[in-house]
């Protein structure tokens, strides 16, 4: 899996969650243990379905919310990225939790006086003890460590790739995005790569997800 994740913290959160989940596509979130996860806890969140049925932060890890300068519980998952990209990234997280696909998304965290920094976001389906997908249990992760870094704050997160992590869901995936209308992908240049990823499935790589026999 190191090809598919360069950050340690989505790499080893991945492991974990592969742990739990066993043979079954995913885990409970009630099966979590943070004391098993402690050292990667303030890089983490755990996204949910709201009553407006949006995708907002029910939790957010402390290094996580200093990336962003702010307090993000309760906020929009989609409104962290760029532009039309907020659409988009929410429209995904949903097939996350639908589909039960756990996923990678890189990005380039940009400031608002033009600094950047790559960031590497894990995105892994949780069920509920019912068996129903309704959380996403996440981690996002900087690829570098600037001066700057937590002194000023990422004003947003710029997608620049995809990555499906596990082949068994991507069937599903394929078919959803193919029965999307057209006219719902943006065209504008800044999302232009964004958009790319996820209309046209033969640019991604589809990374084995590790299921254990």
């Amino acid at each position: 899996m190191n090809e598919a994740m360069r950050s340690n913290t989505t790499t080893e959160l991945f492991r974990y969650w592969n742990t739990i989940r066993g043979k079954r596509e995913l885990p409970r979130r009630d099966e979590l243990e943070p004391s098993d996860i402690r050292m990667l806890l303030p890089n983490l969140f755990i996204l949910e379905r709201d009553r407006n049925a949006g995708i907002s932060f029910r939790l957010a890890g402390t290094q996580v919310c200093a990336l962003f300068g702010q307090e993000l519980r309760g906020r929009q998952f989609g409104m962290l990225w760029l532009g039309s990209q907020a659409a988009k990234t929410h429209r995904i997280t949903g097939q996350v939790m639908t589909h039960r696909v756990p996923l990678v998304l890189s990005a380039k965290g940009r400031t608002a006086d033009a600094r950047e920094v790559d960031i590497e976001t894990l995105l892994l389906p949780l069920a509920s003890s019912e068996g129903e997908s309704d959380r996403v249990l996440g981690a996002l992760s900087p690829l570098s460590r600037p001066y700057w870094l937590h002194a000023t704050a990422i004003e947003c997160l710029d997608a620049t790739g995809m990555k499906v992590l596990d082949p068994d869901r991507t069937a599903v995936f394929r078919e959803e995005e193919a029965q999307q209308p057209s006219g719902t992908v943006a065209k504008s240049p800044a999302t232009g790569a964004f958009s790319s990823e996820f209309r046209q499935f033969g640019h991604l790589r589809i990374l084995e997800g590790g299921r254990r026999d």
